[in-house]
C-alpha cells in the first residue's frame, strides 16, 4: 500500500505547535534507543510513529516468557527470538517513514563514545544501573542530550539531561541527582514491577522527546519527574548543578561494572567463550538458579534450584563433576558458587561471567 506522508501525520501537524515545521524537525532527527524492553520497546514504538527520521536500537538480549507482561510488543510466538530484530520489524510495519536499523550487542565503556556520536538524541530504556551511569557520562562527555527514564516497583523515574541552556551551558545529568552508583538497588526483575508504571514512564520519556526535537513545550530539566502508581501521585526533586564533578575523569576510572562482578575471584569463573566449549562434555553439570524456573535458556541445564530456595546444606555433590552456575547477570550465581566452595573446598564450581546476557 502506498501512504501518503501528509494524511499519516495529519492528527500531530494540526497542532498549531508541532505543524509541518515541527514534523520536518522530526523527520530529520537521528534517534537512539538503548535497552528495548519494558522501557525501550514502546519508547522506539512510539518515535517511530510519530515521524523520527531515524531510529537505531541497541539491546543484547532475546524475548523470554517473563518479559511479555510489559513488554507488550512482544508476543508469544516471539520468544526466544533477538529482542532488537524483532522490534525493528515491528516498527517497519507501523512506521513507514522511519529508517530503523539496530545493533544486537550490549554497550559497553569502549563502544559507549563512537555509538552515540552520530545521533541527535540518546534515550535510555536499560534496567541496570551501571550502564545507565555509562550512557549518562558518555552523553555528557560528548554533550548529547538524554532522556532518562527508571522503574522500582510502583514508582518510575523521568528526566531530560545535558541539555543546552541559552547561556551556553549544560543542563543537570544524573549525577547531579545521584553522584554516586548505588550498589543495594535491584532491577525490575529482582525487586519486580507492574506492567502499568513501564508505560506511563515509556510514554513519558518519549513525549520527552518529542518535545525537544520540535522545541516545543517545558522540558523536564534540572529536575526528576517521580511518578507513583499506587496512589497516582507525582513529585518532581529539583537539581542542582554539582560543577565540581569532572564526569570525564570519572569516565576514564570507571569500569562499570556491578561491585559485585568487579570483586569476583576469577578462579571461581568461566567466561562465555570457554564455556561453549565444553559445555557438551559429559562431566559439566550446569545449573540454573534464576528465581523464574520456567524462564527459556539458550542451552540445556542438569538442574533448576530458585537463587531464593538455594541451600548449600542441602545439596549433594559429585565431585566428579565440574559445576556451572548460571543467573541472568552473573551475581546470584558467582554468590551460590561461593558458598558451593565454602561447603565443598574441593569442589570444581564455576559461576558463568555476566551469565546468560553475557553468553548471548
Amino acid at each position: 500500500m502506498d501512504l501518503n506522508k501528509e494524511t499519516y501525520f495529519q492528527r500531530q501537524t494540526i497542532l498549531p505547535e508541532i505543524g509541518e515545521k515541527g514534523q520536518n524537525m522530526l523527520q530529520k532527527a537521528k534517534v537512539l534507543v538503548i535497552g528495548c524492553g519494558g522501557l525501550g520497546s514502546p519508547i522506539a514504538i512510539y518515535l517511530a510513529t510519530s515521524g523520527i527520521g531515524e531510529l537505531h536500537l541497541v539491546d543484547f538480549d532475546t524475548i523470554s516468557i517473563s518479559n511479555l507482561h510489559r513488554q507488550v510488543f512482544f508476543k508469544v510466538e516471539d520468544i526466544q527470538l533477538v529482542k532488537v530484530e524483532v522490534l525493528a520489524n515491528e516498527i517497519k510495519k507501523r512506521a513507514p517513514f522511519t529508517k530503523v536499523t539496530f545493533t544486537n550487542e550490549a554497550v559497553s565503556k569502549n563502544s559507549i563514545l563512537g555509538l552515540i556520536s552520530n545521533f541527535d538524541v540518546v534515550v535510555d530504556g536499560t534496567d541496570n544501573l551501571q550502564i545507565k551511569y555509562l550512557i549518562n557520562d558518555a552523553c555528557v562527555i560528548a554533550k548529547k542530550p538524554l532522556i532518562y527514564g527508571s522503574l522500582y516497583k510502583f514508582d518510575g523515574y523521568v528526566s531530560t539531561f545535558n541539555v543546552l541552556n541559552g547561556d551556553g551551558d549544560y543542563t543537570c545529568n544524573l549525577r547531579d541527582a545521584f553522584p554516586e552508583i548505588a550498589t543495594d538497588i535491584p532491577n525490575c526483575e529482582e525487586a519486580g514491577t507492574m506492567n502499568p508504571i513501564v508505560g506511563i514512564i515509556a510514554l513519558l520519556q518519549a513525549n520527552e522527546v518529542i518535545k525537544l526535537i520540535t522545541k516545543t513545550g517545558k522540558l523536564l530539566v534540572n529536575e526528576l519527574l517521580i511518578y507513583n502508581v499506587l496512589e497516582n501521585t507525582q513529585f518532581k526533586m529539583k537539581l542542582k548543578k554539582n560543577k565540581s564533578l569532572n564526569i570525564k575523569t570519572i569516565f576514564e576510572n570507571s569500569n562499570y561494572l556491578d561491585i559485585h562482578c568487579a570483586t569476583q575471584d576469577s578462579s571461581l569463573l568461566i567466561s562465555s567463550e570457554e564455556f561453549k566449549k565444553r559445555i557438551n562434555d559429559k562431566n559439566i553439570e550446569v545449573i540454573s538458579v534464576f528465581n523464574n524456573v520456567d524462564v527459556l535458556l539458550p542451552f540445556e541445564v542438569s538442574q533448576k534450584i530458585p537463587y531464593k530456595n538455594f541451600d548449600a546444606n542441602t545439596f549433594t555433590p559429585d565431585f566428579n563433576k565440574n559445576y556451572v552456575i548460571i543467573c541472568k547477570r552473573g551475581i546470584t550465581s558467582y554468590d551460590v558458587t561461593l558458598k558451593l566452595k565454602e561447603k565443598f573446598p574441593s569442589l570444581n564450581v564455576f559461576s558463568l561471567v555476566e551469565g546468560t546476557g553475557g553468553y548471548l
